[in-house]
């Protein structure tokens, strides 16, 4: 009786994990999305294959939440939007733009294929005194407001995605007031989300992937 019963669990078990193969066989591919949220509107962003190291560190900062309550701290009207510091969360205004994960990523600059052209996403990073390398900032990044780009950048910053809906919102973005450092005036948080989404859902949003 025993073997029976032995027997019948593991044809069970051998059925189950033939149904999870051939799901994961039959599944469609999906391309990650990010989905970031303000309160003047949503921006789909699509992260390069070819950026590896700054792609998985933004969909895993993104998923891990990190990014949510952030503030765009620095608006500079046809040149960029900038984000991703955490210090902007807290009360203290005077220190964002400083702040970051407490680590850096290894520069990806490859201005051949992705330049600053409008709607381009870019690495913050400190100045080439301090970083001769050109490391970026784990977290910090920027949006080209742009329309005619800001060429002048590449070949010096990380290019590793670029907005492919919703690029109208960060040129309300920049045009909120700000002070004399570029830190708006009011408060501009985020709420960063990855979606994974099949080529059907991707139509269903209107979002056509960059060739």
């Amino acid at each position: 009786m025993k073997k029976v019963s032995l027997l019948l669990f593991c044809s069970i078990l051998l059925f189950a994990c033939k149904d999870e193969i051939d799901d994961s066989i039959n599944a469609e591919p999906t391309t990650a999305i990010v989905e970031l949220t303000t309160s003047f509107g949503v921006m789909h962003i699509h992260l390069y294959d070819s950026t590896p190291l700054h792609k998985q560190n933004f969909l895993k900062l993104a998923n891990d939440g990190f990014f949510d309550s952030t503030e765009f701290h620095r608006i500079i009207p046809n040149f960029v939007i900038q984000g991703g510091d955490p210090n902007s969360k807290d009360a203290d205004r005077s220190n964002d733009g400083v702040g970051g994960p407490g680590f850096t990523i290894p520069a990806e600059i490859d201005s051949s294929k992705f330049k600053h052209k409008y709607g381009a996403l870019g690495a913050a990073r400190t100045g080439d005194a301090t970083n001769p390398e050109r490391r970026s900032s784990g977290s910090q990044f920027y949006i080209v407001t742009n329309p005619n780009g800001t060429g002048f950048l590449d070949g010096n910053y990380t290019v590793f995605g670029e907005v492919i809906k919703g690029v109208d919102i960060s040129k309300v973005i920049e045009r909120q007031p700000r002070n004399s450092k570029d830190l708006p005036n009011d408060r501009i948080p985020m709420i960063v989300k990855v979606l994974n989404l099949t080529q059907a859902q991707l139509d269903k949003k209107g979002l056509v992937l960059p060739e």
